[in-house]
């Protein structure tokens, strides 16, 4: 699934950039929607490379977060962007932190696993 969204996402860049060649400015909801699409598409490929690396099924995670294997299937997917609380609730789960940065309309997000001091 999420080699699918990846498609869409690149084949929507190969066709926004031969538009911009030919001379094509596409409209702000349009480039407003492709950053929503692309924001979520990384969320997604970040709890499900932590989730991996956790060695945890999509329903263990589901469980971990209080959600459903469906939906821990469709943020990986990229085919929502989750709330705060959500996003709140899969740290926990995946013992990491969300690192957010938005500057002028441009979003980057990193999930940084916790460190845990040997006792």
């Amino acid at each position: 699934m999420t080699t699918k969204s990846s498609v869409n996402h690149t084949r929507w860049k190969a066709a926004r950039e031969r538009k911009t060649a030919e001379g094509y400015t596409e409209p702000a909801e349009v480039t407003a929607r492709r950053a929503e699409i692309s924001l979520a598409i990384d969320l997604g490929q970040l709890v499900y490379d932590r989730r991996t690396a956790l060695g945890l099924s999509q329903a263990d995670l589901a469980e971990r977060a209080a959600m459903s294997q469906r939906q821990i299937s469709k943020v990986e997917g990229g085919g929502t962007v989750p709330t705060l609380p959500l996003l709140a609730r899969l740290a926990e789960a995946l013992d990491a932190s969300w690192n957010i940065a938005i500057d002028s309309g441009e979003a980057t997000v990193t999930l940084t696993p916790h460190t845990h001091a040997a006792a």
